[in-house]
């Protein structure tokens, strides 16, 4: 088939945006399109946005301008903007009205239509805006680089509408996809040598209540437990209102869905988790964590926390250290808190100054680094299974992958097989913060 022409895609944000463009590319492909790495050789560039956080807008907004410059150069370049950002309403206002070099604007329920906007823009000559939602057929393809863990989405958009979030407002209302069309691609991965899934949703304890058939996520779960040639099953994000004591039994029982727990506090505060509309105290978060744990002794559970919300005092900040000695979570991933233009708390009194969340970040960090730490020492001399991923990026002698719990680990091997998608059990000779280090046994 002869190339239509050389496409890159530039991609921010979440694991759901890097799903969205491995499909991009494969329809791009299957349509006749050929993929460069290189932006700058590319007749074609696709912009896949975050707009979760202002530092990921900016950098996609750096590289626009990049390509406004490359578009000077080479007038016939098409440029197209999707994602998150091209709902947020003062972007998309900018992209509309003053960025008349961007050929297409597209978003986040309707990216797999790409190839339909791009022959419209060809032909036409004329710019694509995309407002209207596309129903994603029940099985798209997709471009995968990893040949051993691969992503699939089971539904998107989100209703929580936390009061600092924009996604609801970018990716839409919660929509499911249907168990069927799940379980076939799942067992098409397998089928193909794929050894780790990761569902992925907004919101994963939400599935199935927007269809018409009984079906929750515990029910997926143990329907995808038992496809063949799978070796583990992961999910995010969860969210710690609703992880069900019935999920929690499904998890224990499963041989699996791995025993890593992601639960996003992002607060230790019962004022500012009613501020956050998170719909959980710190009380009954540190209650789920401890049923978890009593049911999943080997347990990881990491977490998400949001440092400098408005109206955080410093008892606040105390109060989100307190739940992090009394939970001991494995890993924590802090972000300071970022205005969304359109939020709730957008509008809040009392924002917190950047020094201020600076510094509590770096409280935070070291006590969570010592917590981390603790965790991982008692690993040392004990034998763990690691799932291969390839060669380690930092050493190129080692291998690299993870446990069931999700810590990494890079180890040597005993010969000079490629161990990549195997299961491999690996003594632990040294325990680090970030990842372990060992030799397989």
């Amino acid at each position: 088939m002869e190339t239509k022409g050389r496409f890159n895609i530039w991609t921010s944000g979440c694991q759901m945006n890097d799903h969205d463009s491995e499909i991009m590319q494969a329809l791009l492909e299957k349509e006749g399109y050929q993929w460069t790495p290189d932006p700058e050789t590319a007749d074609i560039v696709i912009l896949n946005t975050c707009s979760v956080r202002k530092t990921a807008e900016q950098r996609a907004l750096g590289f626009l301008g990049n390509m406004k410059h490359q578009k000077t150069k080479n007038p016939e370049l098409i440029i197209a903007v999707g994602g998150c950002m091209a709902h947020n309403p003062e972007i998309r206002e900018f992209l509309v009205k003053k960025a008349s070099f961007v050929n297409i604007i597209f978003g986040t329920r309707n990216f797999h239509k790409l190839p339909d906007y791009l022959e419209e823009t060809m032909e036409s000559k004329q710019r694509v805006i995309a407002d209207k939602i596309e129903e994603a057929p029940g099985l798209l393809p997709a471009h995968r680089e990893n040949p051993v863990k691969g992503y699939v989405t089971i539904m998107y958009g989100c209703n929580n509408f936390c009061s600092y979030c924009i996604v609801p407002y970018t990716r839409g209302r919660e929509k499911s996809r249907l168990p069927e069309d799940i379980i076939e691609e799942v067992t098409r991965l397998a089928a193909n040598g794929y050894r780790e899934i990761t569902l992925l949703g907004q919101n994963v304890n939400s599935y199935g209540k927007d269809l018409s058939r009984q079906v929750n996520f515990a029910g997926l779960l143990e329907r995808l437990d038992e496809i063949p040639g799978l070796f583990r099953i992961r999910y995010m994000t969860s969210h710690p209102r609703d992880f069900t004591e019935e999920l929690i039994e499904t998890i224990a029982a499963s041989h699996k869905v791995c025993e890593h727990f992601h639960l996003p506090i992002q607060s230790g505060s019962n004022k500012i988790l009613e501020l956050m509309n998170r719909g959980y105290t710190r009380e009954k978060f540190i209650r789920l964590t401890e049923r978890i744990r009593e049911k999943v002794p080997q347990a990881s559970i990491t977490t998400d926390i949001i440092i400098g919300f408005p109206a955080e005092t410093e008892d606040d900040f105390q109060d989100t250290l307190d739940v992090l000695k009394q939970v001991k979570f494995n890993a924590a991933f802090t972000f300071l808190y970022s205005p969304r233009q359109g939020t709730p708390a957008e509008k809040m009194q009392e924002q917190i100054s950047q020094d201020i969340k600076k510094e509590r970040m770096a409280r935070l960090v070291d006590v969570q680094n010592k917590i981390t730490l603790e965790h991982n020492l008692p690993l040392e001399n004990q034998v763990v299974e690691v799932l291969v991923e390839g060669k380690s990026k930092k050493n190129p002698e080692r291998w690299s992958g993870r446990t069931r719990t999700n810590k990494i680990v890079d180890f040597e091997g005993i010969d000079d097989q490629d161990l990549t998608g195997k299961l491999v059990n690996v003594l632990i000779t040294c325990a680090r913060t970030w990842n372990l280090v060992g030799m397989s046994v």
